[in-house]
């Protein structure tokens, strides 16, 4: 059975661009949509008290939002097998508990006004750095469109093989589904004590460093490679930090993908992201992937 892809819905411009999206992306890979809306009014009022006074205004607004959706996600791809929810629960609660059954969650992004649309909601961050699956966040001005953008590239930060190979495996996967171009960004510097106020490219030792980087690449795609070889990759190693390097490259892209590290066990309940993954929700022209990777 395929585990759904998971949209989180609240009746914003945001969240339905994020129904577009995740239609269009559950019907590239056969996957069945689910919409999902979080409410605390049952919790907080009782079923049998909203019952009795004919549902409370949140309960009408709930249903509302999550019909708007699904007929909007019908409305796109008829063929998608679509279904609601609306979960009692606060959003970060209901959507990190729907994530433990999906195959990703696609979340629209809210910037706080005045800042030009630059900041992460709160929700967002939150879910993509605790989320146990993938977690897309619709960052830039994109055409709400998961298979068909207009740049025919995705972009796969790559981080230390060492933490997992399941970035990569997202990337090529979705590279493959939609037929388009991948590339694999390693960023490098050199350390700062080396470079004797030359610029950091200059000489032997860079390119020792980019060496090192080029050999991450390999290392880091070799098995992904493997298994869906028809994927045209681009491999390319920039100089610089990962924090700037990939904000920059998703401007030419339709997908940012990066890795994050997920260290299980006891107390290891809180904020997992990195500033690198951190970086990329906040300052990306295009829609970003945040994959949990295990060593």
């Amino acid at each position: 059975m395929d585990l759904p892809l998971v949209v989180g819905v609240d009746g914003s411009e945001p969240a339905m661009r994020a129904v577009d999206w995740g239609g269009d992306e559950a019907a590239l890979h056969g996957l069945p949509l689910r919409l999902v809306y979080a409410s605390l009014w049952e919790r907080y009022e009782g079923p049998a008290l909203a019952e009795g006074l004919g549902g409370s205004s949140e309960q009408v607004m709930a249903d509302t939002v999550v019909r708007a959706a699904a007929e909007r996600a019908r409305r796109r791809d008829a063929a998608v097998r679509v279904t609601t929810a609306v979960v009692p629960d606060d959003a970060v609660g209901a959507l990190l508990a729907e994530g433990m059954g999906a195959t990703a969650l696609v979340l629209g992004s809210r910037g706080r006004a005045g800042i030009a649309e630059t900041l992460l909601g709160s929700v967002s961050l939150t879910v993509a750095a605790r989320a146990h699956c993938p977690v897309i966040v619709l960052r830039g001005s994109h055409d709400n469109r998961a298979g068909t953008g207009g740049y025919r590239r995705i972009v796969l930060g790559v981080g230390d093989p060492a933490h997992g190979p399941e970035a990569a495996r997202f990337a090529f996967t979705e590279a493959a589904g939609r037929g388009v171009a991948l590339e694999a960004v390693r960023a490098w510097r050199r350390p700062v004590h080396e470079s004797g106020g030359r610029p950091p490219t200059a000489g032997e030792p860079a390119r020792r460093y980019e060496r090192r980087a080029e050999e991450i690449l390999d290392k880091a795609l070799s098995g992904p490679a493997a298994d869906l070889p028809g994927v045209d990759v681009c491999r390319r190693t920039v100089e610089g930090s990962a924090r700037r390097v990939l904000p920059a490259v998703s401007a030419e892209a339709d997908l940012l993908v990066v890795g994050v590290r997920r260290r299980d066990g006891h107390g290891r309940v809180g904020m997992q992201l990195g500033r690198v993954a951190h970086a990329a929700l906040h300052h990306a022209a295009c829609p970003v992937a945040v994959v949990p990777q295990r060593a």
